[in-house]
């Protein structure tokens, strides 16, 4: 039979005594049990005593925590908290230095206890812990005992911390600014400074007058990790506590922001390569404190933001509107304005168009709306003035599209802004517990702006791979956080480091972790869904080279290389039905449909095909190939175009168009070879033709379909055949391993009664 719920049996310690082994009924009064226990080791005064658990941190045991004893408990029989504080005060105040030292000692140990300290503080006894750190007589050992001591029984919070004295917080701070103290003398300091100053808002102020954080700034460089993670938390504390007019003051100028105190010290290079040098990038292992008070810091940083992130622009307020203004300079070159006020308008609002604003003819209402507000124009500015290239490159690539495929830059900008906020936490205080800090935004001095001018590379490139319209807006963007927040993850430790992590996940690759992770939430990992995904990838792929072969039965028209002429010649080419010959010709313009084999006068047989080759390999890339040519005329090329960027605005897009040219051409390049050493060279108008085109070609020659559309469609084929197939077993537990066979009837002979 179980013994009685409130039973417990436990073991009770007293020295040079023999253990008792007792049933504790945890309904009788504590005070009656003690003194049964006194009475078994013939111990007079038992109110003078008390119970403790023998292991762990050995606390007092109340009747609030009697319940918390469980079976085989073993504990200890000491004296009472009361007692223990009355004799360790006195002790504390005696004259011998060794029994000192011993008292405080063992304060410190016993000062953990709540009720230890609850009794020790009624006795007065955090004053004379202040009174011996003010006298300024101890050191050492002695000295950081008492600093321990003190710190545990004020983080009880029984007593407020308001009532600390300026001569402790002096003496406290000296310990902070000497340039030779005992480690653990400071460690505790700044530890106690930091409890002050986010404990107290009148305390902060006082301590703010006696350290500063360049002052810190010297305990980062040291290669104890303990004094670092201290010395960050107090300049989070210091920063975290500061007023709002101390922490940023308004400022009108993005790039030339003016900051004061806690902002300007937390925007400084000099703490920042510090932190960066002597801290993440140190030979020690960053532990889970100092990884939160990097992240702490982290988010104060970027909180500083915030200001920016909720004023909205006032459309009446000229030197915002200048911004603006600025941007579309920059742009398209605004010297040649033209002089009239009507046509400079009309000029203006096609301008804000290319530059992708919602708003044409006031484009500062679309920075009304926060979040993101004036950071959005802000980011835009820098991404202008100090990524100059990249911004002109962005506008007028995007301006040269067709109308449906262009990225509206402005809307880009401004959403992508409220994206990184909300990624990145901006505006929120510090999470209790986190960790989540990012080494690469303590490697640049505006790592914000430069994190933001990486994104917008990103959402312009993702953009053009997805070949979005206007209305895929919302798509884009989710993909494009899916990417920032993956690449996030990784935690890349520069910001070029960033710009690889990003180079990989492009779009395919987003869609093929997305497809895997879909068939590993549907367990589409068990042995059983492998081998029918086994079983099913031939057909699949049959399936997409019939597809291929097909396509390549209709044909398409290609244009020309190397024209000189203003009309522009096209030839067409299509694959015979019996999948024997290829056919080709010139055209005098586009077709409408399919050309028939009869107006294509030129053929190849398939088995006289060799091989294909792509890109650069091809042999009419090498001779177009002028830039690797000729380093001479590269060099030209690239002088010239500089120029036409800062003379002419019409050059801009032309030039921009020509340099482009070759990259384009040269990823939709592919040849033909057959005998004898004879080349058909062929430039795919789009990325999808390409990819049918060489997928059919290698089909065609027995070799494997190996472009992004197929590894798409395989993915997508194959998941929604496996879908329909499992269709019916929604619910049910696939086995791992296939049922037995059963065995054998004992006889063939069955009998079938169909009456």
């Amino acid at each position: 039979m179980p013994p009685p719920a409130d039973i417990v049996k436990v073991a009770i310690e007293w020295p040079g005594a023999n253990a008792q082994l007792i049933e504790m009924d945890q309904k009788r009064p504590l005070s009656s049990i003690i003194r049964e226990v006194c009475d078994g080791w013939s111990l007079s005064g038992s109110e003078q005593f008390a119970l403790r658990y023998a292991d762990g941190p050995q606390l007092y045991i109340t009747e609030q925590s009697r319940g918390e004893i469980k079976n085989g408990t073993i504990l200890r029989l000491a004296i009472s908290p009361a007692r223990a504080a009355r004799q360790l005060l006195e002790r504390i105040q005696s004259h011998g230095i060794d029994a000192r030292l011993e008292a405080l000692k063992e304060l410190a140990k016993l000062s953990a206890d709540p009720t230890f300290a609850a009794e020790f503080i009624n006795m007065e006894g955090i004053g004379t812990l202040a009174r011996l750190v003010e006298s300024g007589t101890h050191f050492g050992e002695m000295l950081a005992f008492t600093l321990t001591a003190f710190l545990e029984l004020m983080d009880h919070g029984i007593v407020s911390w308001d009532l600390i004295s300026l001569s402790f917080i002096k003496q406290i701070a000296g310990y902070v600014n000497q340039p030779m103290v005992d480690v653990s003398i400071l460690q505790r300091s700044l530890a106690i400074l930091e409890s002050m100053v986010l404990n107290s808002h009148s305390l902060y102020h006082r301590v703010a007058q006696e350290i500063t954080v360049g002052q810190l700034i010297g305990h980062l460089q040291v290669s104890n990790q303990e004094i670092q993670t201290y010395a960050i938390a107090l300049i989070n504390a210091l920063f975290l506590k500061a007023p709002e007019d101390r922490r940023q003051e308004e400022y009108t100028n993005p790039l030339e922001q003016h900051l004061t105190e806690m902002a300007s010290t937390l925007a400084q290079k000099h703490l920042r390569s510090i932190i960066l040098n002597h801290v993440i990038r140190g030979n020690r292992p960053i532990k889970a404190e100092m990884a939160h008070q990097l992240y702490v810091l982290q988010v104060l940083t970027f909180n500083l933001l915030e200001e920016r992130m909720m004023t909205k622009m006032d459309p009446n307020d000229q030197a915002q509107r200048d911004i603006i203004f600025e941007l579309r300079r920059i742009a398209f070159d605004g010297e040649n304005d033209p002089t009239g006020t009507e046509k400079r308008k009309a000029m203006y609002t096609k301008d804000y168009k290319m530059l992708g604003f919602t708003n044409h003819v006031n484009p500062a209402m679309d920075f009304t709306q926060t979040p993101p507000g004036m950071l959005a124009l802000d980011n835009m500015l820098y991404l202008a003035k100090v990524h100059q290239d990249t911004y002109i490159r962005i506008v007028l690539e995007n301006s040269s599209r067709e109308d449906k495929h262009e990225c509206p830059f402005g809307r880009c900008a401004i959403e992508l802004t409220r994206m990184l906020c909300e990624i990145l936490q901006v505006g929120e205080l510090p999470n209790e517990g986190c960790n989540d800090y990012h080494p690469m935004f303590f490697t640049h001095d505006r790592a914000w702006e430069e994190f933001f001018c990486v994104c917008i590379q990103l959402l312009n490139k993702t953009w053009k791979e997805m070949r979005a319209t206007a209305e895929d807006f919302n798509k884009v963007m989710q993909v494009v956080r899916e990417q920032i927040t993956r690449a996030l993850a990784m935690k890349p430790s520069s910001l070029d480091q960033l710009k690889n992590k990003l180079r990989g996940l492009n779009y395919s690759e987003i869609l093929r972790l997305r497809q895997s992770e879909r068939m590993s939430q549907d367990d589409f990992q068990s042995p059983p869904i492998i081998e029918l995904r086994e079983r099913i990838q031939p057909e699949i792929l049959e399936l997409i080279k019939q597809q291929r072969l097909n396509r390549l039965c209709e044909g398409s028209c290609f244009r020309k290389l190397g024209n000189r002429r203003r009309q522009e010649k096209f030839w067409f080419c299509r694959l015979s039905l019996n999948h024997k010959v290829l056919h080709y010709g010139d055209l005098d313009e586009s077709p409408q449909g399919e050309v028939p084999f009869e107006q294509l006068s030129d053929k190849i047989p398939v088995s006289d095909i060799k091989s294909v080759v792509t890109g650069k390999d091809c042999p009419h890339m090498k001779e177009k190939s002028a830039l690797k040519q000729n380093k001479v005329l590269m060099l030209f090329t690239v002088i010239l175009v500089t120029w036409l960027f800062v003379h002419s605005s019409l050059a801009q897009r032309v030039t921009f168009v020509h340099v482009c040219f070759f990259q384009e051409v040269l990823e939709l390049a592919f040849s033909v070879l057959y005998d004898p050493d004879e080349t058909l060279n062929f430039v795919a108008p789009t990325k999808y033709d390409y990819c049918i085109w060489t997928d059919g070609l290698c089909a065609l020659l027995g070799r494997e379909m190996g472009s992004d559309l197929t590894r798409s469609d395989l993915d997508t084929l194959i998941s929604m055949e496996m879908k329909l197939r499992l269709l019916d077993l929604e619910n049910i537990t696939i086995p791992e391993a296939p049922p037995p066979v059963p065995k054998e009837p004992s006889s063939y002979n069955f009998t079938y009664n169909y009456s």
